[in-house]
């Protein structure tokens, strides 16, 4: 331990770490920039803050406050010590809503404020995309806006005092007046007023440097004012009061459409006498095709409120008027309006990746113009783009002049880094030109300080230095930012990485194959890091059960960065560290659809384990739980399942199976069924002659399906032969002649179909035995040769085995062809019914559901065609979102089953102990199956079971009903 960590341990309450993995999950933040810190410290309170200064004081050691780690610009990021605030200082300490204030700490996120006020009809009003992650103090800290700024203004508008500890020790409680004031201060103001009347631009995003005209007599001497938006450099926030705004009680959305992004920034200005809450900009590079939006290139999204929904709609009709506009839309649906506000809160993710793939960066991410001429700047600033030969999108604050953009910098080359600084020099010229300040919100950090004499010129620079001297005359608090700040092209995130891509197993086909390009995905925007699942989404389970940065997507990704990095995780693909964090990865697979940058952390972790435990003994589970299509199926063959569910019924003899097996003790071993699925087949009685019936379809005869649960398989048959398709099995051994086509396939009693010996692969690569896996996948190709020939759908009852069908096995055999066609063969139950047998009409089930859209359904295969059917059977309700927490191996591996049960917790659990007494719990995964058996003494089932028994005349199962005797 070194002296500086001793002294802090035993100065402070709070969390001391100097550990590998705290240091390399703040070594960045959302921007473009990395630097080492010494250590993280979580103080407790306002005393641990005040004792982690003095400390880092008497040792001359930096401090860099930290809230939710998504600033753009670098100042999150520091070479001494970070506070983290997130943990302990996060807390709403008092609202009042007749003054209409709260009073937060520094580590608040900003919707657990929402959530306190929205009870009194009260809102915050700044709201950044990211405001399920971003905190109070780091909104301070760089001054925030959002999307509602045009309405309730700046965080700086909306904070009434301040409680900041300085890094000699004083506690200053800032307000308007001099009564809080360093010494010092205002002795420099008075002697500048010149300066501060006439030296900074009026515009309503004008973050850049230090406020320091809010020290203006006429301007009340607003010392908290002038505090908000300096990053951390002149003290740190402890505690704050802010205003809250009166939410409006409905609100509309008019979205209107223009011919392009200029016409559109043109236009927003003069919406705004119409006092709307929003003005938002997008163009057509951003929205998804199925968004639904009215005709035009780009959009102005703008949204308006009133004490009901019909004044909402009159204002949102009266700015369709008031537009010039190719087309519009007013939206009132509460659902309808969050979908296209996510695709907007979403933009910071998705303008990373170019249309064609490339890769895009921020930097220059906030600049702001007065909104009257934006679209001249748009234009000029496009123009610039393509005369470095660049290419961005912006989208953002329309009405305020404001922009963000991400530009495909090329960051990892000398070239392509000298054309980043002088890129950087023209747009700053060009942002002084419009009369605009070079950060629009998220502050300048070092994306921009290194420019701001072209902004200010050199006096009032000098000016901002000598302000920093008197709140930090040792210089301490995040150095480097805003005064005497690092070049703009020094500390890039990329310098780290390998300059040749590492070999790997899987293809990822999106990066090029290359896997640094991968895990640079994450940009650090933290959507992982929200604390509640919301609607149908799924990530980050694990980060919502524990808390910790490390069990997040981000988290994850940032250790992956520092491995490739091998500066501070040092040993490779052998770290334990990494190996640690992935450990509670559900592999759930919810980031690569969730993650607006499509970061698949599940494919991630199976490359690490492979690589992690190459040559080396596995944990047990990999053994017991990656091989189970092994052992199933010997147990098929050997016809001892029913021993084998005896014995798991001797307490002894389980509980030795179990400790060999690495499973957690609090677990059940499932039953086996007696009867596999495909021996039930084999010996059926064909529901139709040889070659008589509609289309041909292949059913999959998964694991899950083949000995834990043939019922659904049993069902599945019905329901399909019922809409008048064929049904068949994958051949068992390697096949000669060809399914034919059309109507001449061959039947489904002429393919041999004894034992299911095609497997997805799934549980290998969960385990992270890749070989294994492409051994297993290359003769499941081989064995379905005839179905490729004959280009018949395959059908896959577990959605985890489809997932792996459509992605793990073109990505993993990424160099052969029958890989990709399997793969888009591949098609779910509700799929096969809906394209195959168009023309069916399920029977009536006419009953409200529970239960949960399995987690890879959501991820990979989607739910539109599962919904429709449901909707056909009258089957009504929503199935949430979230993670069962079982997740294939996840919840039976030893260890694991606390986070299991927490994740099931969150979602699942609550919708069925919710569930009116006539629900259907439905369940198409195994997984959730078994979690709802073991932890609720619910029978959760397949959509194919709830059709066949309607179509048998049987009502099925209540909800909480046992398990049937399916066995």
């Amino acid at each position: 331990m070194s002296d500086l960590e001793a002294a802090l341990s035993a100065a402070v309450r709070g969390e001391v770490g100097f550990d590998t993995t705290s240091r390399a999950l703040t070594t960045m933040d959302a921007s473009n920039y990395r630097r080492v810190p010494l250590g993280v410290v979580a103080p407790r309170d306002a005393d641990d803050v005040a004792a982690v200064l003095e400390v880092c004081r008497t040792r001359g050691v930096p401090v860099v406050a930290r809230g939710g780690g998504t600033s753009i610009a670098g100042q999150a990021t520091g070479t001494g010590v970070v506070l983290d605030f997130t943990r302990h200082m996060n807390r709403v300490l008092s609202l009042d809503p007749d003054a209409r204030t709260a009073v937060v700490q520094p580590g608040l996120v900003l919707d657990r404020l929402q959530d306190a006020a929205a009870p009194h009809g009260l809102r915050f009003g700044p709201d950044p995309s990211t405001h399920g992650r971003c905190t109070l103090g780091g909104m301070i800290g760089n001054n925030a806006c959002g999307s509602h700024s045009v309405a309730w203004g700046t965080t700086a508008d909306n904070v009434r005092e301040l409680t900041v500890r300085t890094v000699r020790g004083r506690t200053l409680r800032l307000g308007p007046g001099w009564a809080g004031a360093p010494e010092g201060l205002r002795e420099l103001a008075d002697g500048e007023l010149a300066r501060l009347r006439t030296g900074f631009p009026d515009l309503p995003r004008r973050i850049s440097g230090y406020a320091l005209d809010a020290l203006l007599p006429e301007r009340g001497a607003d010392v908290a004012r002038s505090f908000c938006g300096s990053e951390g450099t002149l003290g740190v926030v402890t505690e704050a009061t802010v205003r809250l705004v009166e939410a409006p009680r409905a609100a509309a959305l008019a979205v209107l459409g223009y011919a392009d992004e200029s016409a559109a920034a043109e236009a927003a200005a003069g919406l705004l006498p119409l006092g709307p809450l929003t003005v938002e900009g997008m163009a057509a590079d951003l929205v998804p095709a199925t968004a639904g939006l009215p005709r035009g290139g780009a959009w102005l999204f703008v949204e308006t409120g009133g004490d009901t929904e019909e004044e909402a709609r009159a204002r949102a009709h009266a700015v369709v008027r008031a537009a010039d506009v190719v087309d519009a839309r007013v939206v009132t649906d509460p659902a309808a309006r969050r979908v296209l506000w996510r695709i907007r809160e979403d933009a910071s993710g998705t303008a990373t990746r170019m249309p064609d793939g490339t890769e895009a960066w921020p930097g220059w991410e906030d600049c702001a113009v007065p909104p009257a001429r934006l679209g001249d700047y748009l234009r000029d600033f496009r123009a610039l783009l393509a005369s470095h030969g660049l290419r961005g999108t912006p989208y953002g604050h329309f009405g305020d002049g404001c922009i963000h953009v991400r530009i495909d910098f090329d960051l990892l080359t000398g070239p392509g880094i000298a054309r980043f600084r002088r890129f950087s020099e023209d747009l700053a010229d060009l942002v002084v030109a419009h009369g605009g300040s070079l950060s629009g919100e998220h502050g300048d950090g070092q994306a921009r300080a290194e420019l701001l004499p072209r902004m200010y010129g050199a006096e009032t620079v000098a000016l901002f230095a000598r302000a920093k001297a008197v709140w930090d005359p040792d210089d301490l608090l995040n150095p480097g930012v805003l005064v005497r700040p690092a070049p703009l092209d020094a500390n890039l995130r990329f310098a780290a990485l390998p300059r040749r891509p590492v070999d790997v197993a899987f293809g990822y086909p999106a990066d090029g194959g290359d896997f640094s390009a991968a895990v640079r995905r994450c940009v650090g925007i933290a959507k992982c890091r929200t604390t509640e699942a919301t609607g149908a989404g799924v990530m980050c389970p694990s980060f919502r059960v524990t808390g910790e940065e490390e069990h997040s997507t981000r988290g994850r990704a940032r250790l992956l960065h520092e491995m490739l990095a091998g500066e501070l995780v040092t040993d490779g693909w052998r770290s334990t560290e990494v190996r640690d964090a992935l450990d509670l990865c559900l592999s759930c697979k919810g980031c690569r659809s969730d993650c607006p940058v499509e970061v698949d952390m599940a494919t991630y972790k199976a490359e690490f384990l492979h690589h992690h435990y190459a040559g080396r003994r596995r944990p047990a589970a990999h053994y017991a739980m990656g091989w189970l299509p092994v052992w199933l199926r010997w147990a098929s063959r050997l016809r001892a399942a029913p021993l084998v569910n005896a014995l798991a019924r001797v307490g002894p003899v389980a509980a030795a199976a179990k400790r060999l097996g690495g499973i957690a003790a609090e677990r059940e071993v499932p039953r086996l069924a007696a009867r596999p699925f495909s021996r039930w087949w084999h010996g059926r009685r064909p529901a139709r002659p040889a070659g008589e019936g509609g289309e041909l379809v292949v059913l999959w005869p998964d694991t899950f399906t083949e000995h834990l649960s043939p019922s659904v398989g049993r069902a599945a048959v019905r329901v399909l032969e019922a809409a008048g398709l064929r049904v068949a099995l994958p051949p068992t051994r390697r096949w000669r002649g060809a399914l034919g086509d059309g109507r001449s396939r061959t039947p489904a009693a002429l393919l041999p179909a004894r034992r299911g010996r095609v497997c997805c692969g799934l549980t290998y690569v969960s385990t992270g035995q890749l070989d294994r896996a492409r051994a297993v996948l290359r003769r499941t190709l081989g064995l379905l040769a005839p179905v490729l020939e004959s280009g018949a759908p395959l059908v896959v009852l577990e959605p985890s085995c489809a997932a792996a069908l459509r992605t793990d096995l073109p990505e993993l055999l990424h160099e052969d062809p029958r890989a990709r066609r399997l793969a888009g063969q591949v098609v779910t139950f509700a799929e096969a019914l809906e394209r195959y047998a168009p023309g069916w009409t399920p029977p009536a089930v006419d009953r409200p559901v529970a239960g949960q859209t399995h987690c890879h359904q959501h991820a990979v295969l989607g739910d539109a065609a599962e919904r429709r059917l449901r909707e056909a059977a009258g089957l009504t309700g929503e199935l949430s979102g979230g993670c069962c927490g079982l997740a294939g191996d996840f919840g039976f591996e030893r260890g694991h089953h606390e986070v299991s049960v927490a994740c099931a917790e969150e979602r699942l659990l609550p919708s069925v102990r919710e569930a009116g007494p006539g629900a259907v719990v439905l369940a198409d995964g195994f997984s959730c199956r078994t979690q709802l058996e073991q932890l609720a003494g619910v029978r959760g089932r397949h959509l194919a079971e709830v059709l066949a028994d309607a179509l048998e005349g049987r009502p099925g199962e209540e909800a909480g009903a046992g398990e049937a005797g399916e066995r």
